[in-house]
């Protein structure tokens, strides 16, 4: 097989001689030390600018990829493709440790369970499902994802996998709630993004279950049955009284993608609406992240880099990046190995120093589980090892790396 290199043709620019349209892809000092995506990007904003003139020096310029001020301007109409366009400048701050939240995430958890089962069983009976039940759904998830940034995922990577119908509801539910948080999206938003996340495959549950849990290639008329769920699920906001347009948006373009390849309407780039194109990401990183029955779950940070190598395809790319930023370089519930050999599990998110999270070591160096299950915030703390040597993150593992399972810690 012959491999193929791209070189990047950069260019170093003083930060004085910045412009919009230009894509920055190294800075000289590390990403982890600034707010800006990992992978690079296109400044769009003077307040990127002066954000970059404020932290650096000088940055290094992709050419290729950098685009004239012009066709910034024309590439989209305005404050369809930046994320921004929903925002309040909305700030927020956790106001509960992991460990006040971790009890009220568990209820809130368990409480959803409850009345998507509930839900999901009234579409199945051909009854419309409760407005109201559906709002004490989420409110619960939503309210703990804004007073602990990291409780509620990390309950999830703790928990026994559920039915994946309603276990997928509430993750999404949840994610959503996550990324409109860093978003910035003001409190009537995050709502609804968050109900329509919960909802959007709510339309699968007329469908069999012997065509949805298939271990393997569905056939074109199979397909096409898949992707009458939309409008399935279209029909049931319309029966329950749900008229929220956010709502209905979410559920009617999760599929669509930014290159035109999705369904049902094979919208592309600025005609899917915003919280469309956020459901879209949010939907594929949870289905990625659980088991199905045609293949194996990935690691998040797996699931990360195949949303990364979509961008500006199936996703955009902006979006994804932001979202990357999100969940950070290693998501919580992640598996991660240190340089001293321990192997521990995220916890908590360190915004400020995004390779240096809070932990929760699992193992001696050798491997062998440790029954002490410590915690270390890395940030704080310059050794998970009772070496005393310094301790960092070397790599990201597969979930049930070394035999782990989280599930059985269920703290």
């Amino acid at each position: 097989m012959k491999l193929v290199t791209t070189e990047i043709e950069e260019r170093k620019v003083d930060v004085r001689d910045l412009a919009a349209g230009m894509y920055v892809c190294r800075l000289d000092r590390p990403w982890t030390e600034t707010p800006f995506p990992l992978q690079g990007f296109l400044i769009e904003t003077d307040d990127e600018v002066r954000e970059l003139a404020r932290l650096c020096r000088h940055v290094f310029i992709d050419t290729e990829r950098s685009i004239t001020a012009d066709v910034l301007r024309r590439r989209a109409p305005p404050g369809t493709r930046d994320p921004a366009a929903l925002r309040n400048t909305v700030s927020y701050s956790d106001s509960s440790t992991i460990e006040e939240e971790l009890p009220l995430a568990r209820v809130a958890h368990e409480n959803a369970a409850r009345l998507v089962e509930s839900v999901l069983d009234d579409v199945r009976a051909g009854r419309p499902p409760s407005a109201a039940a559906i709002d004490e759904a989420v409110a619960p998830i939503v309210k703990s994802v804004m007073r602990s940034r990291d409780a509620f995922f990390w309950f999830e990577s703790l928990r026994k996998r559920d039915s994946y119908s309603y276990g997928h509801a509430i993750s999404c539910c949840a994610l959503a709630a996550a990324f409109g948080r860093h978003l910035g999206f003001p409190a009537p938003i995050l709502n609804e993004l968050s109900t329509g996340a919960l909802l959007m495959d709510i339309g699968k549950a007329v469908l069999p279950d012997a065509l949805l849990m298939r271990n393997g290639a569905l056939d074109a008329a199979e397909w096409s049955a898949v992707r009458t769920h939309v409008a399935t699920g279209l029909k049931v906001l319309a029966d329950s009284g749900i008229t929220s347009d956010a709502v209905q948006s979410v559920v009617a373009t999760h599929h669509e993608r930014d290159d035109g390849s999705g369904y049902p309407n094979h919208l592309a780039g600025a005609q899917i609406p915003l919280l469309g194109r956020i459901a879209g990401i949010v939907d594929a990183f949870d289905a990625m992240t659980n088991d199905r029955p045609y293949r194996k779950a990935l690691a998040q940070h797996a699931a990360l880099q195949q949303l990364y190598l979509s961008r500006n395809t199936l996703f955009q790319a902006e979006l994804v990046e932001q979202f990357m930023s999100c969940l950070g370089v290693y998501p919580t519930g992640s598996l991660v190995e240190l340089s001293t050999g321990e192997v521990a599990v995220v916890m908590a998110q360190n915004q400020a120093r995004r390779l240096r999270p809070r932990i929760m070591v699992l193992t001696t160096a050798d491997k062998t589980f440790d029954p002490r299950l410590p915690t270390f915030d890395l940030m704080m703390q310059t050794s998970a090892s009772d070496s005393g040597e310094p301790s960092f993150i070397v790599r990201a593992l597969d979930r049930n790396a070394y035999g782990l399972d989280l599930t059985n810690l269920f703290l």
